[in-house]
C-alpha cells in the first residue's frame, strides 16, 4: 500500500510539473511580448506588413506561410503514410521485408532536420527551378511548395508508424468474419480496418501536423525567407518559426524583439489549440467506436 501511495504521488507530481511548465512558458512569452501586444493589439496577426526599419510589424504573412506549408505537406504525405501503414499492417507477412520497411520508415524520423534542409537545398531546389521554367513562372526554386515537399517527407514516419500499430491491433476475428462473409481485401480495409482504427490514424495525422507546424531549420533553408504575403504555392515565404530563427539575433530594437517573441507566443497558442482540438476529436471517435 505504501509503495502504491508513493507511485501515485510521483505521478501527480509529474503532472503538476508539466502543467506548471506550460503555464510558466505562456507567462514568460506573454511578458516578453507585452510591448508589441500593447502597441499593435490584435492588428498584429491581421497586418501583412513586416518592416523592421519603419517599426511596422504584422504576422499575417508568417501565419499564412505556416498554415500553407503544414497543410500542403500533410496532404502530400497522407497517401504515402496510409499506404505504408496498410502495406506493413495488412499485406506483408512477418519477416525480413516487413521489418526492413518498418525500420526504414521509422529511420526517417531520426534524421536531423538540417540534413533534410541540405537535401532540399542541393537536390530539390534545382529540380523545382527546372519545373518552374517549363511551366513559365519565375524560377525561384525555393518557396512554399519546396518546403512542403521536404516537410512531407519528414512527417511520413509520424502518421505511418502510429497508423501501422493501430491497424495491427485490429482483432483478427473481425477481419476473418469479413472475409467469411465474402468481402474482398479492399472491402475489409475500407469497411472494417480503417473505421476501427480511425482514432489512432487521426492521432498520427495530428502528430504529423504538429511536427510540420513547428519545424524550423529545414523550412528556413528552402522556403525563401520572404516577409511578404505569398501569392501562390511557388512563391518564397516565411513561417512563424523561420522568421524567428532568421531575425532573432539581428533584432536590436526592443519592439522588434518583442514582436518576434509575440510570434512565438502565437505559435505556442496555435499549437495548443491544435492539440486540444485533436484530443477532442480522438475522444469522440473512441466513444463512437464503443457504441
Amino acid at each position: 500500500m505504501k509503495s502504491d501511495s508513493i507511485f501515485k504521488a510521483m505521478l501527480y507530481t509529474g503532472g503538476v510539473i508539466v502543467a506548471l511548465l506550460v503555464v510558466f512558458s505562456f507567462i514568460s512569452l506573454f511578458r516578453a511580448s507585452w510591448l508589441s501586444i500593447r502597441q499593435f493589439g490584435l492588428k498584429f496577426i491581421l497586418s501583412p506588413v513586416w518592416n523592421p526599419v519603419s517599426e511596422k510589424f504584422g504576422a499575417l504573412p508568417f501565419i499564412t506561410g505556416t498554415l500553407a506549408t503544414s497543410i500542403l505537406a500533410l496532404f502530400i504525405s497522407l497517401p504515402f503514410s496510409i499506404s505504408i501503414a496498410l502495406l506493413v499492417g495488412v499485406y506483408l507477412p512477418d519477416g525480413f521485408l516487413k521489418n526492413s520497411l518498418s525500420y526504414a520508415t521509422d529511420l526517417l524520423a531520426g534524421i536531423p532536420s538540417i540534413i533534410y534542409g541540405f537535401w532540399g537545398l542541393f537536390s530539390l531546389v534545382p529540380l523545382m527551378r527546372k519545373m518552374e521554367i517549363k511551366i513559365g513562372i519565375l524560377p525561384y526554386g525555393v518557396g512554399i511548395l519546396t518546403a512542403s515537399i521536404v516537410l512531407a517527407i519528414m512527417i511520413i514516419p509520424y502518421t505511418s508508424s502510429i497508423s501501422r500499430e493501430v491497424i495491427s491491433m485490429v482483432p483478427e476475428d473481425i477481419k476473418e468474419a469479413g472475409f467469411a462473409l465474402g468481402a474482398t481485401t479492399r472491402e475489409v480495409i475500407f469497411k472494417i480496418i480503417l473505421p476501427y482504427a480511425r482514432s489512432g490514424i487521426f492521432a498520427g495525422i495530428l502528430l504529423a501536423f504538429g511536427r510540420a507546424f513547428g519545424e524550423t531549420m529545414a523550412v528556413t533553408m528552402v522556403i525563401g525567407n520572404s516577409n511578404f504575403m505569398p501569392k501562390n504555392i511557388f512563391s518564397p515565404a516565411n513561417t512563424m518559426a523561420s522568421v524567428i530563427a532568421n531575425e532573432f539575433t539581428e533584432a536590436t530594437k526592443d519592439i522588434h524583439l518583442s514582436s518576434l517573441i509575440q510570434i512565438g507566443l502565437w505559435l505556442f497558442i496555435f499549437t495548443f489549440l491544435i492539440n486540444l482540438l485533436g484530443n477532442i476529436v480522438v475522444n469522440k471517435f473512441r466513444v463512437e467506436s464503443r457504441k
